[in-house]
């Protein structure tokens, strides 16, 4: 503690009663102070955000920075929310101040922010990027004092393309001020923080110095899993999953997790019909219902908030007493965050019970479990051949500069991978097909930008994920969330009934141009509905987990008597579906011919494609296993699959899906395929699987 600025230690002692500092805390300060890039590791409510600022504060004082000088990137405008409060209270300590900049916040705050810039800013990486495009905006001015950017939830980003979107952000900064940005990524556990710390460097990984920080990840015991009081139940149904949750832990505040917001709907609905007091919380509520409901939660003693994952992340809905799983999440480190918000008291201790609807749900959620038990984190990867943000981030850049030289683009990202050579490629796209002008040696918006992307000031272009096409619920005028189309459009008898926020709602009007939809309240009978449009599947290691559950392997957590039994049945279906020494083909009495994998999604898309000649064309595969034709002999597998393992190949993709590949039409086609086929295929997976001894089991 000595190390950081005396009038920072004053008021850690004397305004926040702190003895000492936790040792993430203590451990960060000498790396941050002296400008190192770091990766701070932590369970949820470490203590991370404190971590980082409070060196970065006692660094701005004693250094004299000036200006905006540190940026602190979010995920969610929640989280950013959440911490202004935080914040302002430690900058005040040096009579330094903090903002929030996002799409809730006014156009007058946002000019006052641009007069009397703050010493730190809260934001978006989409809101930094309309910042850099937008014509209000003086974006050298604004960042010419910047020297650190705190990335927090930087895992939340990593894996998919808000990490690409974000990184090329930050070198596009990094090249606008002239000088190397301190980078400090906050995390939770993962698998594989040294690359995570790599990644979040950039252009400059290798050059700088830096370190990860985790004195404080829980490490499971030699012999013993992790921490925590975890039990797993077999329910059967939501309702009497709902059932369980109004009978146990009255009195207490207890936070229950679903994997879709259709289950938080339903759930919410029946815990309301049992006399629980329960809120709501899903990215389809509106920004008020949403903060009306995490309030009174966080205010609230008796009570259950039912979520998604958007409280999975480290906003702040005060000390809970239980979190509860419905189903299972799909990765061990969603469920390390989840497990993370109870325990927070002295005396209390983290606790999780799953409730599993179905069979599946439950063999996922004790295959889930034995990889939390072995200590097992999934590595955080980036998405392979972002080629569509490369796209867009030349298409920013002439926004952010008006004209940029054709032979000095490519500097603005200081050498990041994904625009080297091959980025030349999609340039030429660009120009041939006139989202870019290209005259005298300069490139600039072109009229097919103007068109595709320019409505809203070109708002559009900030965010690199295609949204539903949602429409709006509103009461009167005060907005609830949004629905799926779909729900509006299916048939049905009667009054179209809706199911949002809890409660049952009348549709009077549907505005179809404006994508709006006029309820009243209704008594009951609501349906609620949100169409997937992602691509679904597990991975390699919860199915091969799924697997060893069915061999017999237990997940070292406490199993309720329906648990033990539902998994005995499990087993004795599945029996010869699993070997211990490799996969197994199964021919069923009706032809049905069925190679069991458990390999997941992406890697029996890899081998559909690789083996086709033997795989059913109609109906090929899914996490667990590949439909064969029915007609296969064991020398014609042994033939393919000799064949296969020198060339695996990349998953076919239909055309079709490039609809949710935002800026794919910015991309020569075969480039847009390409990259979602390197998306969807496990190449690695695959060829472990093809190197497996295979066995027939006709039954």
């Amino acid at each position: 503690m000595t190390d950081l600025h005396p009038v920072v230690q004053h008021h850690l002692v004397n305004s926040l009663g702190w003895r000492d500092l936790r040792p993430l805390q203590r451990e960060a300060v000498a790396p941050l102070l002296t400008g190192e890039d770091a990766l701070l590791l932590a369970p949820t409510a470490g203590g991370k955000t404190e971590a980082a600022m409070l060196p970065l504060l006692s660094a701005m004082a004693q250094q004299q920075w000036s200006g905006t000088s540190v940026l602190y990137l979010c995920p969610l405008k929640a989280l950013i929310n959440n911490l202004l409060p935080r914040l302002e209270q430690y900058t005040g300590w040096l009579g330094r101040t903090v903002a929030l900049w996002h799409g809730d916040v006014t156009a007058s705050r946002r000019r006052a922010i641009l007069r009397q810039r703050p010493d730190i800013l809260l934001t978006t990486p989409e809101s930094l990027e309309s910042m850099l495009v937008s014509a209000n905006v003086d974006h050298r001015a604004l960042f010419e004092g910047l020297r650190a950017v705190v990335v927090d939830e930087v895992h939340a980003f990593a894996g998919d393309d808000r990490g690409w979107h974000l990184l090329a952000v930050l070198e596009r900064l990094t090249h606008l001020v002239g000088r190397p940005l301190q980078r400090v990524g906050l995390s939770a556990t993962i698998g594989n923080p040294s690359d995570l710390l790599t990644w979040l460097q950039g252009a400059r990984a290798g050059e700088r110095p830096a370190r990860v920080v985790a004195p404080e990840l829980p490490a499971a015991s030699a012999g013993g899993p992790p921490p925590g009081d975890v039990e797993l139940d077999h329910v059967g149904s939501l309702d009497n999953a709902a059932k369980v949750v109004a009978s146990l832990h009255a009195g207490e505040k207890r936070l229950v997790f679903c994997e879709s917001r259709r289950i938080v709907e339903e759930l919410g609905q029946l815990l309301r019909a049992h006399g629980v007091t329960t809120f709501l919380s899903h990215a389809s509520l509106s920004t008020d219902e949403r903060r009306r409901a995490e309030q009174a939660f966080a205010e609230a003693r008796d009570c259950v908030i039912v979520s998604t994952s958007t409280l999975e992340l480290g906003i702040d809905v005060g000390d809970l007493d239980r979190v509860i799983q419905i189903d299972a999440p799909s990765t061990v480190a969603s469920f390390l965050q989840r497990l993370g918000r109870t325990g927070r008291r002295p005396g209390a201790s983290r606790n999780c019970l799953f409730l599993a609807r179905d069979d599946r749900a439950l063999l996922q959620s004790a295959a889930l479990l034995q990889l939390w038990g072995r200590g097992w984190v999934e590595p955080v990867v980036p998405p392979p051949e972002p080629r569509h943000i490369v796209a867009q981030q030349i298409l920013a850049l002439c926004l952010q500069e008006h004209r940029v030289g054709d032979r000095v683009w490519r500097q603005w990202w200081n050498g990041l991978a994904p625009f080297g050579e091959a980025a030349d490629v999609i340039l030429r796209h660009l120009t041939e097909n006139k989202y870019l002008d290209h005259d005298d040696g300069m490139l600039f918006i072109g009229p097919a930008a103007e068109l595709r992307f320019g409505r809203r000031h070109f708002m559009d272009m900030t965010a690199v994920f295609t949204g539903a096409p949602e429409f709006t619920v509103l009461v009167g005028r005060e907005e609830v969330g949004r629905v799926d189309p779909s729900v509006l459009t299916e048939d049905t008898p009667g009054d179209r009934l809706l199911l949002l926020a809890g409660r049952s709602w009348r549709v009077t009007h549907v505005d179809w141009k404006r994508r709006r939809c006029y309820v009243e309240a209704a008594e009951g009978g609501g349906r609620a509905r949100w169409v997937n449009r992602g691509l679904a599947g597990l991975g390699f290691a919860l199915t091969r987990a799924m697997r060893d559950v069915l061999l017999g392997d237990d997940p070292p957590v406490r199993l309720t008597g329906r648990a033990v039994d539902g998994l005995a049945t499990l087993r004795e279906q599945r029996i010869g579906q699993v070997h211990p020494g490799g996969t197994v083909i199964t021919r069923e009495p009706d032809g049905d011919v069925r190679w069991w994998t458990w390999a997941g999604f992406r890697a029996n898309a890899t081998l559909a494609a690789t083996v086709s000649e033997i795989v059913d064309p109609v109906q090929r595969h899914d996490d667990l296993s590949l439909r064969l034709r029915p007609d296969l002999t064991p020398a014609a597998w042994r033939d393919a699959i000799g064949d296969a393992r020198d060339r695996p190949c990349l998953p076919e993709v239909d055309e079709k899906a490039l609809v949710g590949l935002k800026f794919s039409d910015a991309l020569p086609q075969r480039l847009a395929l390409a990259t979602l086929a390197a998306r969807l295929a496990d190449l690695d997976a695959a060829a472990a699987v093809l190197e497996e001894t295979t066995r027939f089991v006709t039954t």
